[in-house]
């Protein structure tokens, strides 16, 4: 038998997570915050695959190029929030405060005993919507890749065993038979969907001055086992809390063929990624994904 594949690691040295939190515990903030910023500039300066993304992508996003200091920022915005997390998951407190448009419905939806699926973005706090589902008594099944150095999740799974759970798909080839069954089981599942290397559909949605693909996987998963689908954005709030947007609740219909089921599931996608743009646009730092932004779609799929 062949020995397994070693697991990805996230960019930066093995002992990053750590020193993290030992000095975020051991140091005061005035000296803290200073160092964090100066090690940005050396994350900056060593990685340079994630800065180039990082420079088209809010070039993108300004109009024009972007300074050095602009795509430090960016750098800097996910260090702090980094930092933000480890906190959480060592047991601070976090406030999760729902937006008033769409909280009926998404209240509702979190409080029932229906199985869903949960969408979100590599975008601001996002990470942390399992603190929000936990607080209501929802368990979730959040799926994502599984890294050789990634203390954030590893904690995330520790402070709230019982209500939240991980479903690791590193390997594409697995990844529908895995979510049929956790679906099958009757779980509730949490997806990034964003980022296309582990989606089976992906489809064109106009976002950001062009249409980009994006995975679609999760309205397919509705359609076939007739779950509703709701999206969450974070964002920082002042202090320890989360300010989060939800979107409309997504229902198949039993009523209309997949065909008109699908035409709905894209205008909802679509006003999904309208209100991602909003925030974008309202502060690009957010936008973690260090990686090339979604491509625009080829003609033939527009």
């Amino acid at each position: 038998m062949s020995a397994p594949a070693p697991l990805p690691h996230n960019p930066g040295p093995s002992w990053g997570f750590g020193f993290l939190r030992w000095a975020d515990r051991r140091w005061p903030r005035w000296l803290f915050r200073p160092l964090l910023m100066a090690g940005t500039w050396v994350g900056l300066a060593f990685m340079p695959v994630q800065r180039a993304h990082s420079r088209a992508y809010l070039a993108v996003v300004f109009g024009r190029p972007a300074r050095v200091l602009e795509v430090w920022r960016h750098f800097f915005a996910f260090a702090d929030f980094l930092v933000f997390s480890l906190q959480a998951g060592g047991g601070a407190p976090v406030r999760c405060a729902l937006e008033p448009e769409n909280a009926a419905a998404f209240e509702a939806l979190v409080r029932s005993d229906r199985p869903a699926l949960f969408g979100t973005f590599h975008f601001g706090g996002s990470d942390l919507l399992g603190y929000l589902l936990s607080d209501r008594g929802r368990h979730v099944t959040i799926i994502r890749q599984q890294v050789g150095n990634s203390d954030d999740t590893r904690l995330l799974g520790r402070r709230f065993a019982g209500h939240v759970s991980f479903l690791w798909v590193n390997d594409p080839a697995h990844l529908l038979y895995d979510l049929k069954t956790a679906i099958e089981a009757g779980e509730s599942l949490a997806l990034k969907c964003d980022r296309l290397e582990f989606s089976a559909k992906a489809e064109p949605f106009q976002f950001l001055g062009a249409e980009r693909l994006f995975p679609f996987t999760i309205y397919h998963l509705a359609l076939l086992f007739d779950r509703p689908v709701v999206f969450c954005i974070a964002v920082r709030g002042a202090g320890p809390a989360l300010r989060v947007y939800s979107s409309p609740v997504f229902q198949p219909d039993p009523a209309l063929e997949r065909a008109a089921n699908l035409h709905v599931a894209r205008r909802h996608f679509q006003a999904v990624l309208n209100q991602l743009e909003t925030l974008v646009r309202q502060d690009p730092y957010l936008w973690f994904n260090f990686l090339p932004l979604n491509p625009a779609a080829p003609a033939a799929l527009r």
